[in-house]
């Protein structure tokens, strides 16, 4: 219910939003990939096209040499403002994800299907955002993203989904936690030392 009322109070914007993008680049206005969803079963995640077509379709944006080559004028403001997840209120509106769990992992992510299978975190819903994305997002290794999203699945209740909801817009206002290219290097232990902690 939520995510078709929020398709339908941002359909002005979500249309502006395709126009650009069409007018930006040649290629589609929607990007899909192969994602891994509750329970790790596979489905396709849709997101406003940021890249050129001739990006590497098997290179997830994160281990590219140099992402920035391939981002678009209007892909770099979307990826900047998160204005490219909002086409994942379809996917709510499906039932492949809810609006607040762990992030979806790529296809081909098996290092952080394995850390969140540790810490049951493949056990729920994925989201449009999450407890990990609040507390680090892209400046996070594998191994303290996966020890996050299982903190959210030991704490999971309707007030932290509210607060993480809330803290979503202020880091998207902020651009807080996105870096093109990688993510930072913390160690295993780390995640383990945090849990201690």
């Amino acid at each position: 219910m939520l995510s078709l009322g929020a398709l339908i109070f941002l359909a002005p914007l979500l249309l502006s939003v395709a126009a650009w993008v069409k007018a930006d680049s040649p290629g589609p206005i929607l990007f899909r990939q192969k994602r891994i969803g509750q329970h790790k079963k596979f489905f396709n995640i849709l997101k406003f096209r940021t890249m050129r077509t001739d990006t590497p379709a098997t290179v997830p944006t994160h281990q590219l040499a140099n992402p920035q080559a391939f981002i678009t004028r209007s892909g770099a403001f979307l990826r900047r403002s998160s204005l490219d997840e909002l086409p994942q209120l379809f996917n709510i509106l499906k039932g492949d994800m809810s609006l607040v769990g762990p992030r979806p992992a790529l296809y081909n992510q098996d290092d952080l299907v394995a850390e969140r299978d540790r810490w049951k975190a493949n056990e729920v819903p994925m989201g449009l955002t999450g407890w990990a994305q609040i507390n680090g997002r892209d400046k996070l290794s594998i191994p303290v993203k996966a020890f996050l999203d299982g903190e959210y699945v030991r704490r999971r209740n309707f007030a932290l989904d509210l607060r993480i909801l809330g803290l979503t817009f202020l880091n998207v206002f902020r651009s807080s936690g996105i870096i093109e290219g990688g993510t930072s290097t913390i160690k295993r232990g780390d995640a383990d030392n945090s849990r201690k902690n």
